[in-house]
């Protein structure tokens, strides 16, 4: 059974977002590890003032790459848990052969995987963004509010979104509406088992999609589950109630891990 946990932050936010699952992850004995996307290694206000110009020209196969290269550093396969984009990141490595069983939390769908309409409106800012395939774009307050944490009160939002947004990527986002680099073999005899965790309020990564993957994921013969958490947002992993969430991430991973 596998000890260590990496942790694969989304766009938009730091390795700073997973502070609290780490802290209870730890407590259950487990090494955790919560590399940063490259060129985002810095602090949250850093990467507001100054972000590396390198950022724009992130593609999802260098993201995925970076991520693997952190895995075969390792003595042994980790327990993979991605949110976001992050859960996306996470369903590809798995393809790869990589890890020793992966949790994606209100991931990324995979090509083949059809956004909602919800989904689609969330995402419009960035997709509508003037030559956003090259460059590096911010999240408005009013589209986090709305698309990622809708069930914090405006308080919160206010405080999670000054502790923890940053800019991102906008050519990530085009390549996954265009199905270009996202793609897995969903038949795929060798990956990993995966559960696939969604948020019933989700505006970003939507129940209906992350539903989606589950039927397309079950095709392999892995062990594929999925665990829905009622009246919960995009922000499952901070919001209150993330502990439940932590705890039955790292329960399910440590019952199914390959080795």
């Amino acid at each position: 059974m596998s000890n260590t946990v990496l942790l694969v932050h989304g766009a938009w936010v730091t390795p700073s977002c997973w502070a609290d699952f780490k802290t209870v992850l730890e407590a259950k004995g487990q090494k955790v590890l919560v590399p940063a996307w490259p060129y985002m290694d810095k602090s949250v206000p850093e990467l507001r003032r100054d972000p590396d110009p390198r950022l724009a020209t992130q593609t999802i196969k260098g993201l995925v790459d970076h991520f693997e290269m952190h895995i075969r550093a390792l003595e042994s396969p980790p327990i993979l848990m991605g949110h976001s984009f992050g859960g996306l990141i996470v369903q590809m490595l798995l393809d790869r052969g990589l890890g020793a069983a992966g949790v994606a939390i209100d991931a990324g769908p995979p090509r083949g995987v059809l956004p909602s309409f919800t989904a689609i409106r969330s995402a419009l800012p960035v997709l509508r963004a003037w030559r956003g395939w090259s460059r590096i774009l911010s999240m408005s307050f009013k589209s986090f509010s709305k698309t990622f944490a809708n069930t914090l009160s405006p308080d919160a939002q206010r405080a999670t979104y000054d502790q923890h947004i940053v800019p991102a990527p906008g050519r990530i986002y085009f390549q996954a509406a265009l199905g270009i680099g996202n793609a897995v073999n969903f038949k795929n005899p060798a990956r990993p088992p995966l559960l696939l965790i969604g948020a019933v309020a989700d505006r970003t990564s939507t129940i209906s999609m992350v539903r989606a993957m589950h039927r397309k994921h079950s095709r392999a013969p892995s062990r594929t589950d999925i665990l829905e958490f009622p009246a919960r947002s995009h922000w499952l992993i901070a919001e209150p109630g993330w502990e439940e969430v932590a705890e039955k991430a790292l329960a399910w991973a440590q019952a199914h891990a390959t080795c």
